[in-house]
């Protein structure tokens, strides 16, 4: 099975392009299962022909008892659908386990936004006085302001950035390249942050990811994680802030005044349109929000007792 497993996340490296975010979960998620093989069969090795259904069914229901979600669930088991659909299309396998076995049902939540409001105080609590303030107002405009994911936040160099055309090159999922427009916030945050980027710049050893440190390093993910967390805490009391609400935000905003859904999906990355009609089902929530509390024949009827003179 490992080295079943070696060769798939080479393939969907290679060949599919996947992000190393997603490899590394495929990876974390099919060792455990091979894990729990060998604690349920006592083989230390096992070969992908001797999977059943039943042990994957057994795989899923053990992860239910140990108290993981639905959704972790379901993420696991779509790892092995991946995998052993690659090892049948090789004929490595006679037979998909996974095939017949199916996932929990998901309840469909809506993703966490900011109002107009939240997002415009957002943007501005980054003090414009230091060198992390100015460059926490560039990453938040950024993300709100072009809808892009942390991990394309992350890889973006100062070539990436057309200031004469005000485009971002975004490097997406599977190596996807798009242009998105700059708005002149954005603009006048990242040039201001290029302006002090280069006095921390460590000459021993330089980087080109346009988002470094104070020691000159290339940011990781938990420390913009956090630093948005810490800015959106003061704003909102909603759970689970991270920089992927501000994409949510960035694509009901565009709804809620109007763009299309198809551009949506364009700035977006998306490589089908269903994802992308999860905004809509926002937008609709808040026009019933606004309807509610702007027209004076939205509240409930009150009960009217007839008056007999």
């Amino acid at each position: 099975m490992q080295n079943y497993l070696n060769q798939f996340l080479a393939f969907i490296q290679d060949q599919r392009l996947y992000s190393d975010h997603t490899i590394t979960s495929y990876r974390t998620d099919i060792l455990q299962f091979i894990e729990f093989l060998q604690e349920t069969t006592s083989v230390r090795k096992i070969a992908p022909t001797e999977i059943t259904t039943g042990l994957i069914r057994e795989f899923l229901g053990n992860l239910y008892m140990r108290g993981f979600g639905k959704r972790s669930i379901a993420r696991k088991l779509s790892a092995l659908k991946t995998f052993f659909k690659y090892l049948r299309r090789r004929s490595l396998i006679a037979r998909d386990p996974a095939l017949p076995v199916s996932g929990p049902k998901l309840d469909r939540s809506l993703p966490a936004v900011l109002n107009f409001e939240q997002a415009r105080k957002l943007m501005e609590m980054p003090p414009a006085t230091s060198f992390e303030g100015l460059r926490d107002r560039a990453i938040l405009e950024l993300l709100y302001g072009c809808g892009i994911r942390l991990g394309e936040l992350l890889k973006l160099t100062p070539e990436n950035i057309d200031f004469s055309r005000e485009t971002l090159r975004v490097l997406g999922k599977r190596k996807k390249e798009r242009q998105i427009p700059l708005g002149n916030y954005a603009v006048k945050a990242v040039r201001n942050y290029l302006a002090v980027r280069e006095s921390k710049m460590n000459p021993a050893r330089p980087t080109e990811r346009l988002f470094i440190s104070g020691k000159g390093e290339p940011l990781y993910p938990l420390k913009v994680q956090k630093m948005v967390k810490t800015y959106m805490g003061a704003l909102s009391e909603q759970e689970h802030l991270s920089p992927h609400v501000l994409r949510h935000t960035f694509a009901t905003h565009l709804l809620d005044n109007g763009a299309d859904l198809l551009a949506v999906k364009e700035l977006l990355g998306h490589e089908s349109l269903s994802t992308t009609q999860i905004y809509t089902h926002v937008s609709r929530e808040r026009l019933k929000q606004v309807y509610r509390q702007a027209h004076p024949r939205a509240e409930k009827t009150k009960k009217i007792t007839p008056t007999i003179k």
